[in-house]
Formats: C-alpha cells, structure tokens, sequence
C-alpha cells in the first residue's frame, strides 16, 4: 500500500486556511502531519518556532533554496518563505498526510515536481469580507494591508483557472467549508486509519 498523498492547502490570507487547517488536525489526531515552513518574517504573538514556521535568517534560507533544499519558495512583503524537501519528508517518514500552506507561485512550483498532491484552494466569499478580515485581525499596517489584499485579488483570479486545483472551497460558512474539506481528504484519511 502506498502511503497517503499530501495536501496542497492554498488560498489568500484570511480565508481561513489556517482554522481550517488547525480544526482538521485537532479532529483527526494522529492523521495529519503539517510541513513547517521557513520564513524570514519575524514571529507574530503566540506563534511557535518550529510549529508554525522555521523562523530563520534571510541568508540562511536563501542558501537553502540555491542548494535545492526547498520545494517551493516565494517572495512577499520582503520576507522569504519556502517549503524544504527535509520538513514534508518528516511528515511523510510517519505515515501521515502532509500538509502544505502555500501561496498561488508555490502551487505552480509543486506542480512542476513530482509530489502528486491533492490541490485545494480555500478562498473567501468575497474581497470585502476578505478585507474585513484581515483588518479584525489587527496584526497588518495599512501598508502590508494593501499589499495582502492585491495578492488576494491576484490569488482569486488565478484559482479560477482550470486545472490548476482539484478542488476550490469558497469559505463563506466555517461548518459547511470543514465538511466539504473532510469529504475531498476521506480516501486520504482512511489509508492513515487503516494503516494504524
């Protein structure tokens, strides 16, 4: 038996990849395994080096991406992100199914490799809600603001696109986007299950 596939989890900031995320790892204890990405963003309050992000230098991480370590990587408001082959390894060495937060440049990436993931895109109902949000959150300057909701726009747009994701979830109701999300993964979780 082959070991489950990973999940490629995309979609703007704020549309709640992240609860989303979260709730189905809570829910399925000892299923799901989530790749830890690296940043060069500084923490924000409550996040956990090495649970929600690698939280590293500039240099580091881009000597990473020039040595082939990464998976995908990306470019936003100054900050590198990425994906190392090492942290979905992790994941995958535990019979679990990986998970992977990445933005629209890293599912391109991801396709040009031969991961064979589930693609699903979780998007907001609308940019306004998007925007609200995002502003409820408090953590954004108007600047960095602006810059998410155009990379939302953008993100929108390129979701829309055939083929790029096997499925697009529109979270405009929490319970309703969890229950489709758990329906897309079921196959996926049953291997895990019965592999127990």
């Amino acid at each position: 038996m082959s070991g489950p596939r990973p999940v490629v989890l995309s979609g703007p900031s704020g549309a709640g990849k992240s609860t989303l995320m979260k709730r189905l790892m809570k829910d399925h204890e000892g299923v799901f395994g989530f790749s830890v990405s690296h940043t060069t963003r500084n923490p924000r309050p409550g996040e956990e080096a090495g649970k929600d992000y690698h939280f590293s230098t500039r240099d580091i991480v881009q000597e990473g991406i020039d040595n082939g370590e990464f998976i995908e990587s990306a470019e936003f408001s100054g900050n590198l992100y990425g994906t190392s082959k090492a942290a979905i390894q992790d994941v995958q060495a535990k019979n679990l199914i990986c998970i992977l937060d990445v933005d629209i440049q890293g599912v391109r990436r991801i396709k040009e490799t031969d991961l064979n993931p589930i693609y699903i895109s979780i998007q907001p109902p609308s940019m306004e809600i998007l925007e609200k949000r995002l502003r409820e959150r408090l953590t954004e300057t108007e600047e960095s603001l602006q810059k998410r909701l155009e990379a939302a726009r953008i993100d929108m747009e390129l979701s829309k696109e055939p083929g790029v994701f096997d499925v697009v979830i529109i979270n405009d109701d929490l319970e309703r986007a969890y229950e489709e999300l758990k329906d897309i993964l079921n196959d996926e979780i049953k291997k895990v299950q019965e592999a127990k």
